[in-house]
């Protein structure tokens, strides 16, 4: 997978180079701080086919994928190179690593990251299920379990389902866009 430093390809911008540059994170994650040359398309929402359409520089330019940290501009990246586009580039670190670089950004209203409401989300459903487990009956613990199994199962594959099911909420939408309607946030 391809890799650029947020350094390198403001630097690529500033000598006059054209960049596209997508954003894969929520649209309330992106409306709170983004990347200024950087426009949206949600991972959870991404049709390579339709990025690939819209394109406003020839297929020969590199793509460029952003994300908060790094992680689900490469799952992007991954999509991109399965659908047989290969020029695409993940942008090391993401966002975190262009603010630290002092580079210029464009910030909105703030928004709770994606991951820190999963971890919300599933301890307070292991809590309720171990409560209820011993004041309701034995059963709730079940709960806890489901939690528990499907967070193994987002670390061993990388995907993470209540992540998709999250990303989908009201409160990560932006007013005056539909709500994600496909797969693959973590």
């Amino acid at each position: 997978m391809l890799t650029i430093s947020p350094a390198q390809l403001a630097e690529r911008e500033k000598s006059g180079q054209p960049i596209e540059l997508i954003d894969v994170r929520t649209p309330a994650e992106y409306r709170e701080v983004h990347a200024s040359s950087a426009r949206n398309t949600p991972l959870e929402s991404l049709d390579v086919n339709g990025v690939l359409k819209a394109r406003r520089l020839e297929a020969t330019q590199p793509l460029y994928v952003i994300c908060r940290s790094g992680k689900r501009a490469d799952q992007a990246c991954r999509k991109f190179v399965a659908a047989g586009y290969e020029n695409v580039v993940n942008v090391e670190g993401g966002t975190v690593a262009w603010e630290a670089a002092k580079l210029p950004v464009v910030r909105g209203k703030k928004a709770m990251a994606l991951e820190r409401q999963v971890r919300i989300a599933a301890g307070s459903l292991v809590l309720l299920g171990a409560v209820l487990g011993l004041t309701v009956h034995p059963y709730f613990i079940g709960i806890s379990a489901f939690v528990g199994a499907g967070l193994i199962f987002a670390g061993v594959t990388d995907t993470c389902g209540m992540a998709m099911m999250l990303a989908r909420m009201p409160w990560n939408q932006v007013k005056g866009e539909p709500p994600a309607n496909t797969c693959s946030v973590a």
